[in-house]
């Protein structure tokens, strides 16, 4: 497959593409002039680095994990990761819940209501705060 046509087909940028293949993630499988070629298996590949960026590892992590000869699971990483993601949810939840009740609290002011100050201190010892890059 042409990188454009991986491209296409993964939904990454071509940049993307040789990026991961300068890591080590991926492998071309040769070029036709300028143009890099790839097995039609490095969608699978790349489904996998998706999957996992979504969880949350590094491509480093990532690339520990994928093997020239397949997939070798780190499973005390992936276990250290659900219980990471298990927290984000709780957060999530209360948040939500948090925003729910602010739109439905019968209270003139929901700075007011007990049940949105409880939420909200609750959300506030589970979040890290937030920084922006100058």
């Amino acid at each position: 497959m042409d990188i454009a046509d991986v491209a296409k087909a993964s939904g990454l940028k071509p940049s993307t593409l040789r990026y991961y293949e300068q890591k080590g993630l991926i492998r071309s499988a040769g070029r036709h002039g300028l143009r890099r070629y790839y097995d039609p298996s490095v969608l699978e590949k790349l489904a996998l680095i998706n999957l996992g960026r979504h969880v949350g590892l590094s491509l480093d992590e990532i690339g520990r994990m994928l093997l020239p000869q397949g997939v070798d699971i780190d499973r005390a990483l992936l276990i250290a990761k659900t219980a990471e993601l298990d927290k984000q949810i709780a957060s999530m939840q209360a948040i939500r819940d948090g925003l729910h009740h602010a739109a439905h609290c019968p209270a003139p002011n929901h700075l007011a209501c007990p049940t949105f100050q409880r939420l909200v201190k609750l959300a506030g010892k589970r979040l890290k705060p937030l920084t922006h890059k100058i």
